[in-house]
């Protein structure tokens, strides 16, 4: 089962086994990982599950596509390069050790 390691916004950190197949975001918010709203429950509406890709992994995820890149465009933290939408990374076994960054804010 992939791991995955959310570092919060007070610097903490939380490791989270995903099942492969469910997403970032999924596995935030059943683990109760602070800082991830996903106020939309995963369908790629609201941008509240921001978060920061570990320049590791930026490159092993398929691009954003046009509807995350556009959500993307108003998140309320700074849009940095491997800002994406948990709800869009789906885990797999390659991804095992995934880190993301949960912002300052999500509104």
């Amino acid at each position: 089962m992939p791991t995955i390691h959310y570092i919060l916004k007070d610097a903490s950190r939380r490791e989270v086994d995903a099942k492969p197949g469910s997403s970032v975001m999924e596995n935030a918010i059943r683990a109760n990982v602070r800082g991830i709203d996903a106020e939309c429950g995963g369908s790629c509406s609201c941008a509240t599950c921001h978060v920061y890709v570990d320049d590791a992994f930026v490159a092993r995820l398929p691009p954003p596509d046009e509807m995350e890149s556009e959500l993307l465009e108003g998140v309320a933290a700074p849009r940095l390069p491997g800002s994406r939408l948990s709800c869009q990374i789906t885990m797999t076994a390659e991804l095992d050790g995934l880190t993301v960054r949960v912002p300052e804010t999500q509104s």
